[in-house]
C-alpha cells in the first residue's frame, strides 16, 4: 500500500513538472486536386503559370525561418503559415501567388484561368490570413522576411487591385489587415535603418525599396511614399563607383549595383538620373556592345545556393531594362545597357525549368517579372 502510494505521488508531482502540451490546432483544410491544361506553344509564362501552380500549396520540402519561444511554436508549415506554406519557403509561396495573379493581369487568355482562381481562393481566405497575422505578431518576429518577403508581398497587392477579376475585391480585403501591419511595421523600421544594405540576396534593400516604391505609389500611399524616397536618397544619391567588376558574388540572385541604379531611377527626374548614373556606374560603355557586362554561370543547378545565379542573370535584364528605360531620349548608353539585357534575358529564361525544385520553386517569378515588364511604366 505505502508502496502503490509513494508512486502514486511521483506520478503527480512529474505531471505537475511536466512542460505544457503545446495546444491542438485544427487541422488546415487541404489543397484542392486542380487539373493543368497543356501549355500552349511558344507561350513561355504558360509554363512559368504551371510552375507556380504546382509549387504554391506543396508543402514539403520546405525551409522554415522561425524563431519558437516554447514547445507550442513546433508545428508544420502549413500551421505556421496557412495562406503562404508552399514554394519551399514564406517569401516564395508570396512571390508565386503574385505570378498567378500578374498572369491573370497580363494574359486575359491564358488557359490556366480557372486553376489561378481557384488555387489563389483557397489561399486567400479570412481565416488563413488571421493565421499568417498571428504569426507576424508573434515575440521576436519583428524581422520576419524583412524586406524581401514583405516587398513581394506589397507588389502581390498592387497586382490585385489592378485585376479586373470579381473575386480580386474580396481577396484584397481578405489580405489588407496583413497589409496594414506590414507597412506600419516597415515605417517604424525605417525611422531606425541607419545604412543601406547592399548584398546580393534578401536582406538587399535596393530591390525591396523599388518595390515598396512601387506598390505605395499605385496605391496612392503618399506618406509612406515621402519616408521611403527621403530614405533612398539619403542612402543613395551620393554614391559613385559602384564596383560592378566585383559581381556577382558566389550565392546573388540581385546585383547590388544594378539594383541601385534600378531603385534610383524612381526617385530622380530623367536629367539628374543620367548624371547620377555616370559617376555610379561608368563601366557603362557608349558603343552598344554586350559583353561588359558577362552573365552569371551554374555550375549545379540541384544546389539550392548556387542556383540562385540564375535569378541574378534575370534580375540583372530587367534592372538592366529600368535602368534604360529611363535616361533620356537618345542617350549614348542605352543600346549597351539593353544589349547587356538581352544576354541576361535568354540565359536567365532558358535556365528556368521544373527539373530541379531547388530552382522551379521561384526562378518563374522572376522570369514572369522580367518578361511582363512588371517594374518598368507603360508610359
Amino acid at each position: 500500500m505505502t508502496r502503490h502510494l509513494f508512486i502514486g505521488l511521483t506520478a503527480l508531482l512529474l505531471a505537475a513538472c511536466a512542460p505544457p502540451a503545446p495546444p491542438e490546432t485544427e487541422a488546415p483544410v487541404s489543397a484542392p486536386e486542380i487539373a493543368l491544361p497543356e501549355s500552349r506553344d511558344g507561350v513561355v509564362t504558360d509554363r512559368f503559370a504551371r510552375m507556380a501552380l504546382q509549387c504554391v500549396h506543396k508543402e514539403y520540402p520546405n525551409k522554415i525561418s522561425h524563431v519558437m519561444n516554447s514547445d507550442a511554436d513546433a508545428a508544420t508549415p502549413r500551421q505556421l503559415h496557412p495562406a503562404f506554406y508552399g514554394c519551399f519557403d514564406w517569401h516564395s509561396s508570396v512571390h508565386g501567388h503574385w505570378l498567378l495573379a500578374r498572369i491573370l493581369n497580363t494574359d486575359p487568355d491564358t488557359p490556366y484561368r480557372d486553376a489561378i482562381v481557384t488555387a489563389l481562393g483557397h489561399s486567400f481566405t479570412p481565416e488563413n490570413i488571421a493565421g499568417e497575422i498571428a504569426y507576424f505578431e508573434g515575440a521576436d518576429r519583428a524581422s520576419f522576411e524583412r524586406p524581401y518577403g514583405t516587398a513581394w508581398f506589397l507588389q502581390m497587392m498592387t497586382e490585385l487591385r489592378e485585376s479586373d477579376l470579381p473575386e480580386a475585391t474580396t481577396w484584397v480585403a481578405t489580405l489588407e489587415p496583413l497589409e496594414t501591419f506590414i507597412v506600419g511595421e516597415t515605417s517604424t523600421w525605417l525611422t531606425k535603418l541607419a545604412y543601406p544594405i547592399r548584398l546580393g540576396t534578401h536582406n538587399q534593400t535596393a530591390f525591396a525599396f523599388g518595390l515598396m516604391l512601387d506598390w505605395s505609389r499605385a496605391n496612392n500611399e503618399g506618406a509612406f511614399n515621402a519616408q521611403l524616397t527621403q530614405k533612398v536618397l539619403e542612402f543613395h544619391s551620393s554614391d559613385v563607383n559602384c564596383p560592378l567588376a566585383y559581381e556577382p558574388s558566389g550565392e546573388d540572385f540581385l546585383s547590388p549595383c544594378l539594383m541601385e541604379a534600378d531603385l534610383m531611377r524612381r526617385v530622380m527626374p530623367s536629367d539628374q538620373y543620367a548624371v547620377w548614373l555616370k559617376a555610379f556606374l561608368p563601366q557603362v560603355p557608349t558603343t552598344g556592345r554586350s559583353d561588359w557586362l558577362l552573365p552569371g554561370v551554374v555550375l549545379d543547378p540541384t544546389d539550392g545556393k548556387l542556383v540562385h545565379l540564375d535569378g541574378v542573370n534575370l534580375s540583372r535584364a530587367w534592372a538592366l531594362e529600368g535602368i534604360a528605360s529611363a535616361l533620356p531620349e537618345g542617350d549614348s548608353r542605352i543600346a549597351s545597357l539593353l544589349a547587356a539585357a538581352d544576354v541576361h534575358k535568354q540565359t536567365g529564361i532558358a535556365a528556368v525549368s521544373d527539373t530541379h525544385y531547388s530552382g522551379s520553386h521561384w526562378l518563374a517569378s522572376f522570369a514572369t517579372y522580367l518578361e511582363t515588364r512588371r517594374g518598368i511604366s507603360p508610359e
